[in-house]
């Protein structure tokens, strides 16, 4: 049985790519949005989030709202999106949203702006 996996590629022989204006480095802006659809009790989940975040060593807490947890996903949602966006439309990059569905329901006002200034979303989670 051959292993079902493609590991080698293209081997020796890859494509060359030819960038425009004589480029050598092609750079690719994603931004994660997940704020709103963390595991939360209040989404009905049996415990809040405690391992997708800066927190270091942070533990589950069954059946209660981790209220430090639900400060840093807010903070992305309220204040840090509204300021990388703000950086990225002053600059004039192009931007893909890696954005999970649930996140981008509950903040109507941050997929207006995404698709206002042309931004990529992409489904993430």
């Amino acid at each position: 049985m051959t292993y079902p996996r493609n590991l080698v590629g293209y081997g020796e022989t890859p494509p060359h790519a030819a960038w425009p204006n004589g480029a050598r480095v092609a750079v690719q802006f994603v931004l994660n949005y997940e704020e709103g659809a963390e595991r939360s009790v209040l989404h009905g989940d049996p415990q809040a989030e405690h391992f997708l975040s800066e927190m270091v060593g942070a533990q589950p807490i069954p059946d209660m709202r981790h209220m430090s947890m639900e400060s840093l996903y807010e903070y992305g949602s309220r204040a840090g999106f509204w300021r990388i966006r703000r950086l990225f439309e002053e600059f004039g990059y192009p931007v893909t949203v890696f954005a999970v569905a649930q996140a981008l329901e509950r903040n109507p006002d941050v997929v207006a702006a995404m698709q206002n200034y042309g931004w990529e979303i992409a489904s993430h989670g």
